[in-house]
């Protein structure tokens, strides 16, 4: 029997339509069992200012999400690209668990990142350039299968479900595959 992890799910989007969204939920729903996935809310944080932790006048939002992201074993990222790299709030959700320097929410935990994109470039910059900070991170991060969805726009049914099944294959397999992962990470970090 496989143990049992917590796995948060950040979503680089805060469109109320927002594919990454949508996405997010069909790799819960197709996500082996024994890993229990949440959605972990984002776009109420703060901008990351250091001053705020160097004055102990740590924002509500930046202790409620550092507290939760401490109890997870693993992230799952699913983000479309903005500019060739990932969504500002993304990015700032990293900024505020990887401080105060020596306290990061970050280190250790596996990782794996699913880009997607209504064209056909899938995200790959936002991809590659999120797997750049995760390095620094210290997250162990999925290396195969690589997930970029490309034209996800026409994979989604209106309530957001993937209607394609060999998308619907490769994403259950990709979340089979992030399980062995964080069961992998897990063995060596104890």
């Amino acid at each position: 029997m496989r143990n049992s992890h917590n796995v948060a799910v950040l979503v680089g989007s805060l469109r109320r339509e927002s594919y990454s969204r949508k996405l997010a939920n069909a790799l819960i729903e197709l996500a082996p069992e024994h890993l229990a996935l949440q959605i972990v809310e984002i776009g109420t944080l703060e901008h990351y200012n250091q001053d705020f932790d160097d004055e102990h006048r740590i924002p509500a939002s930046w202790r409620t999400f550092r507290d939760t992201m401490s109890l997870m074993d693993a992230v799952l990222f699913v983000t479309p690209e903005y500019n060739r790299s990932v969504p500002g709030v993304l990015k700032n959700a990293i900024d505020v668990g990887s401080r105060p320097h020596g306290q990061s929410v970050w280190q250790g935990k596996a990782a794996a990142v699913v880009s997607n994109s209504p064209g056909a470039l899938s995200g790959f910059g936002a991809n590659h350039h999120l797997r750049q900070s995760l390095v620094f991170l210290d997250m162990p991060t999925l290396q195969q299968p690589e997930a970029y969805i490309g034209g996800i726009a026409a994979l989604l049914d209106p309530a957001g479900r993937l209607t394609n099944e060999g998308t619907r294959e490769f994403c259950r397999k990709f979340m089979e595959v992030f399980a062995t992962w964080i069961d992998t990470t897990a063995q060596v970090a104890a």
